[in-house]
């Protein structure tokens, strides 16, 4: 009982030190979202100054760090929050910053030049944003010239719309002639393969939809033991083009952490569909495509939206194949802004240093998700 209190005690009296230390000796992070950043680490340096503006961006302080800026005057803060979380609705509104990393590329007396590199969360995964910064020395501190990217203007024109459209007209409850259900497209696994990386089984191949009408796909696979027995199973959900119009091919690819090919006897397989509204618009032409060797491989273009809506988000997907036609590999890359008419918009797809020299051709694919029309 004595020794009950004592620990009672002695944890009353060590959370009062804590207590006393947190408010006379705060640490970074409770001090900026406590507001004084800025009275923890003074704008003194090149370096400084950009590392207080990454943190006010990751706060979602966009006022103060709109006031830091020594250029404001050439632009709103709508306009500076809106240059890094997007002008029109995109992967960009909703993502977090994560972290930044901020690199020194020269400097002098007076200016200097400061590379922040934003890594920002998604839903669907991580992308990164360089901006190169000038920074200016104003009396004892720095401030940050913001290099401003300005809202996309697309000039007034008309644009001929002329696409395939299928549309679904669900069975009402009063309705005769839909006694029955209407069947599932029909889908078929038109390759597939499993392979061994260093995270796992990666099992790659494309899906045909050989029907006449759109379908929603996905594929999920299970492995098996040699004994028959099931050891994992996943489904592809960002590795495919899950809207496929009839006769068009999607690739997809599964991951399986931490399994090993070696222990897998069979893979059962099974691609799932249903029957949704679609349309063959919006067309999204890819320019200036180009598959770069190894070591840095990648798949590099620019998309370009040629109807009269906003996109407001694009999925490429590459699929790599090797001399004798056999999938070597699928890339994906979603674009973190919306897709304006006729402004192009870049795109860079990895390439594994260890496929590259592999790859004898390859096709990319291009979904699309829009919410609503050009406003």
């Amino acid at each position: 009982m004595n020794k009950g209190r004592l620990l009672a005690a002695f944890i009353s009296v060590a959370t009062v030190v804590f207590i006393v230390i947190g408010t006379f000796w705060p640490g970074p992070s409770a001090v900026a979202y406590a507001g004084g950043k800025s009275l923890l680490r003074p704008s003194s340096t090149p370096t400084a100054a950009v590392e207080n503006l990454g943190d006010e961006i990751r706060l979602l302080a966009w006022e103060k760090a709109y006031s830091s800026l020594g250029n404001k005057a050439q632009f709103t803060e709508q306009e500076f929050e809106h240059d890094l979380t997007g002008y029109y609705l995109s992967l960009r509104t909703y993502a977090t910053l994560e972290s930044f990393d901020v690199r020194p590329l020269h400097a002098s007396n007076n200016d200097a030049e400061v590379q922040i590199r934003l890594h920002w969360s998604s839903v669907v995964g991580a992308f990164v944003n360089t901006r190169n910064l000038r920074v200016v020395k104003n009396g004892d501190r720095w401030d940050v010239d913001w290099p401003l990217v300005k809202k996309p203007l697309v000039p007034p024109q008309v644009i001929a719309v002329n696409y395939l459209r299928w549309d679904v007209i669900d069975r009402g409850p009063g309705d005769d002639w839909g006694v029955q259900d209407v069947e599932a497209p029909h889908v078929r696994i038109v390759d597939m393969h499993p392979v061994q990386r260093a995270e796992g089984v990666v099992i790659l191949g494309e899906l045909l939809n050989e029907d006449v009408v759109p379908a929603y796909v996905s594929v999920r696979a299970t492995l098996l033991a040699k004994n028959g027995s099931p050891i994992a199973s996943e489904g592809s959900f960002d590795k495919i083009s899950h809207i496929l119009l009839p006769k068009q091919v999607t690739p997809f690819l599964i991951n399986f952490p931490n399994a090993t090919l070696s222990e897998v006897g069979s893979v059962r397989m099974g691609p799932l569909s249903a029957l949704v509204s679609a349309s063959a618009d919006p067309v999204i032409e890819i320019e200036n495509q180009r598959l770069n060797p190894a070591p840095d491989a990648s798949l590099t273009g620019q998309l370009v939206n040629q109807s009269g809506q906003v996109v407001n988000i694009a999925h490429v997907l590459g699929t790599f194949y090797d001399k004798t036609g056999q999938v070597v590999w699928v890339a994906d890359q979603y674009t973190d802004s919306a897709l304006l008419p006729q402004s192009p918009v870049p795109f860079d797809v990895h390439v594994p240093e260890d496929l590259a020299r592999k790859i004898s051709s390859e096709r990319t694919v291009i979904a699309t998700y829009s919410v609503g029309g050009f406003q």
